[in-house]
């Protein structure tokens, strides 16, 4: 009923369906570690997965996408691939364990030891704790939680438009390497929006600590920029006072701008990355629909509180690297100007000069040209008398004095006509040639 299909067409339809939400039956506890995946490959992923219990049939065509749930006894697993980290999520139910801050991993289906290999380098380790309770009124839930973090400062908000749930963190690591956060919601929550308030904290978790890895990238590139810009500064001043010469400026404009391209070139992706993490960030908090319990932050705004400057920072640096290389492409253009117009004024010159030389030139010719004209006229007026004297030596009536003295105005006319006529010759000759024109140089400072 339909023309052919797309090649793209089924790929790109169910990418809405490609990683769906987890139903998580309350209560519950989820467990996500997430690793960087720069120099893992799948293979190795793969071969981490087959060392689960009842996981050794696993193939590499299960994996060929991003997403894979696996059923272990005593819970789920999921592994998703992203472009640059990985994250295993387990998602169990709530061991029978009393509220502290003591880890939880003694009562994870998971051996402890199978988590600690996980091919690559953990970005972010959670422990979220969802609880049934009530969440009326908004101190309840908050009491209830706080007893799992000792005692220490947290923050918390109401979820939802009716503040359906409450989510409580303090966004410290403890000593075995996990950060913790509780949610508290009512025993009507459905498993399908369990699932989303633990895929919204999570990813809001993991997507905001890769945007923070641009931050030491902006900060380790502070001075090299303050550097760089004073350079630059520096070589657009001795522009305006000429004091060095267009080959020294150029050589350090060119060196200033591969540090430059350099930096962009090895930190762009990160800034980009960055900029993009931080959208999903701002994304994740706007789709938790915070609301405030008195006298304790919300998590949206203990976040912004540090997590916005840095981002500052790095969409800053990112911003100062672009108008750098700008600025270094038009003192460039500046400075090609400068040396375009030295090298007119020294073809100018130098058409000066020749045009000059051939004034001096034509000068020069018309003199030898009147030189020309006498000698010849000299010559062939001496032949003539020989011519004379010839013939009155053979009886003809010729006086080779008078014959000789009448010719000399004869021959000097004749000669001069020739030779004008020669002049001529060349002179149309030049005009139809192609003129001298100054050329325009073709070099450009790089």
């Amino acid at each position: 009923m339909l023309p052919p299909d797309d090649a793209l067409r089924q790929e790109l339809h169910n990418e809405l369906h490609a990683r769906p939400t987890v139903r998580i039956q309350l209560p519950a506890l989820v467990v996500q570690v997430a690793v960087l995946n720069e120099g893992v490959s799948r293979e190795q992923e793969l071969e981490h997965l087959r060392r689960l219990s009842g996981q050794g049939e696993l193939h590499l065509d299960q994996l060929a996408g991003t997403f894979l749930r696996l059923r272990l006894a005593g819970g789920t697993l999921k592994w998703e691939r992203h472009t640059e980290f990985t994250s295993y999520t387990l998602i169990q139910p709530l061991p029978r364990t009393e509220p502290s801050e003591n880890g939880l991993l003694g009562g994870l289906v998971l051996d402890p030891h199978w988590l600690k290999n996980i091919p690559g380098r953990t970005i972010t380790a959670v422990e979220l704790l969802m609880l049934v309770g009530e969440v009326e009124p908004p101190s309840k839930p908050l009491e209830q939680a706080q007893a799992w973090f000792g005692g220490q400062t947290v923050v918390a908000s109401m979820l939802g438009r009716n503040g359906h749930s409450c989510a409580v963190t303090d966004f410290r690591l403890r000593p075995d390497g996990f950060e913790r956060m509780v949610v508290v919601a009512p025993s009507s929550t459905s498993p399908v929006r369990a699932g989303r308030i633990a895929a919204r904290l999570l990813e809001l978790e993991a997507y905001r600590m890769m945007a923070l890895r641009g931050w030491p990238v902006a900060r380790s590139l502070r001075s090299m920029l303050q550097e760089a810009e004073r350079n630059l500064a520096g070589i657009t001043s001795e522009m305006q006072s000429s004091a060095r010469s267009d080959q020294e400026l150029l050589d350090e404009l060119k060196a200033l701008a591969a540090q430059v391209e350099h930096a962009m070139a090895q930190h762009g992706y990160r800034f980009a990355a960055s900029a993009a993490y931080q959208g999903i960030v701002q994304a994740r908090l706007a789709e938790l629909r915070e609301g405030p319990i008195s006298g304790t932050q919300t998590i949206g705004e203990f976040l912004q509180r540090r997590f916005a400057p840095a981002m500052a920072t790095v969409e800053s640096t990112a911003q100062r690297l672009a108008a750098l290389s700008q600025r270094i492409e038009r003192a460039g253009g500046l400075l090609r100007t400068r040396v375009d117009i030295a090298l007119e004024q020294q073809n100018q010159q130098l058409l000066a000069k020749l045009s000059r030389g051939q004034e001096l030139q034509l000068q020069l010719q018309r003199t030898v040209e009147g030189l020309s004209i006498a000698a010849i006229t000299y010559y062939v007026v001496g032949l003539l008398n020989y011519l004379a004297k010839a013939a009155k030596e053979a009886g003809w009536p010729v006086q080779p004095e008078l014959f000789t003295g009448l010719s000399i105005p004869v021959v000097m006319a004749g000669v001069w006509w020739l030779t004008r006529q020669i002049h001529h010759r060349l002179l149309a000759s030049q005009s139809r040639a192609k003129p001298l024109t100054p050329q325009r140089s073709e070099y450009r400072p790089e």
